[in-house]
C-alpha cells in the first residue's frame, strides 16, 4: 500500500482559498497512491483562533467540495485533514473528512479532545463524541486529530472497532516535537498498528510548527520521517504486517482492563 502524507505549510499571507487550491494541486500530484493524508486545520491554521469564526464552513462547504473533487481527480482515498466546521446550531467543530477515490464522503470525524486548557479551541469548539473508522480495501483506518494523540484509551477504542492503521493529523508545535515522535511510536507499539501522523509546516499565529510527519510500523520502527519544511512524505507499507505482528506477539489478547465483554456487553 502506498501512502502520501502532505505536510503543507500554513502561511498567514496566503489566503484560505489559495491554500485550498494549492492543496488540491498537491493531491493531484499523488496520483498512483492508495491513500493521501493532509494535516489538521490546514485551511486556517490550528493556532489561528482569531480566524476560526470568520473561516468556519458548513460540513459540505468549500473545503469539502474542493477536496472531494481532488480525491476523484487523483483517484485516491483522501483523508483531507480537518477544517473549522460550523454545525446547523452554530457550534464550531474541528472536523476531519475522508473521501473515496470516486470523491464520495466516506466519513467525518469531529475531534474529541480539544486543546487549550480552558482557552482557544477548548472553549471555542464543541467536542466530538464518536470514534470513527473507515474500511479501505487494504486496511481499516482509525481517525484521530492532534491532541487526541495524548489519550491512549481513544486508540484502544479504535483498535477494538477494527482499526489497523491509525491516522493522526495535527498542527503540532515545534516546542513539543519530541512528544510528537515519542507518542506516535508509543501508539504504534501498544496497539500493534501502523501510525501515519502528518503535521503542518510553517508558522501561524506566531507558533512555529513541528512538521516532522512520521510513519511508524506495528513494531514501532520508523519507516519514514519528514523534516520541518513543506514536503510530501511517501511510503510503501504492508498492511498484512498488523495481523502478523499481533499473531507473533499477541499482547492485545492479554488485556485485563477496559475490555467490552461480549457475553455481558459490559
Amino acid at each position: 500500500m502506498r501512502a502520501s502524507l502532505i505536510q503543507i505549510a500554513v502561511d498567514p499571507d496566503e489566503s484560505v482559498n489559495s491554500r485550498r487550491q494549492r492543496a488540491a494541486s498537491l493531491i493531484a500530484a499523488q496520483r498512483g497512491a492508495d491513500l493521501v493524508v493532509l494535516p489538521e486545520l490546514w485551511p486556517v491554521g490550528a493556532f489561528a483562533y482569531s480566524d476560526f469564526v470568520d473561516e468556519a464552513e458548513p460540513l459540505q462547504g468549500p473545503t469539502h467540495d474542493i477536496m472531494a473533487k481532488a480525491a476523484a481527480d487523483a483517484g485516491v482515498w483522501l483523508h483531507a485533514g480537518s477544517f473549522v466546521e460550523r454545525a446547523a446550531d452554530g457550534t464550531l467543530y474541528n472536523t476531519a473528512l475522508v473521501f473515496t477515490p470516486e470523491g464520495e464522503r466516506a466519513a467525518a470525524y469531529r475531534k474529541i479532545h480539544r486543546f487549550g486548557f480552558d482557552k482557544g479551541e477548548a472553549v471555542m469548539m464543541g467536542a466530538g463524541e464518536e470514534l470513527v473508522t473507515v474500511a479501505l480495501p487494504q486496511t481499516t483506518l482509525g481517525l484521530a486529530t492532534c491532541y487526541d494523540l495524548r489519550f491512549p484509551e481513544m486508540f484502544r477504542g479504535l483498535v477494538d472497532a477494527g482499526a489497523e492503521t491509525l491516522i493522526v493529523t495535527a498542527g503540532w508545535p515545534e516546542r513539543r516535537r519530541a512528544h510528537w515522535t515519542l507518542l506516535a511510536q508509543a501508539r504504534a507499539v501498544e496497539n500493534q498498528s501502523y501510525v501515519l501522523a502528518v503535521g503542518t509546516a510553517g508558522t501561524h499565529a506566531g507558533i512555529q510548527q513541528a512538521g516532522h510527519s512520521i510513519v511508524v510500523d506495528p513494531w514501532g520502527e520508523v519507516l519514514a520521517e519528514a523534516g520541518a519544511d513543506e514536503a510530501v512524505l511517501t511510503v510503501e507499507f504492508d498492511p498484512s504486517k498488523v495481523a502478523a505482528t499481533r499473531a507473533q506477539f499477541p499482547a492485545l489478547k492479554d488485556r485485563r482492563l477496559g475490555l467490552v465483554r461480549p457475553e455481558t456487553g459490559e
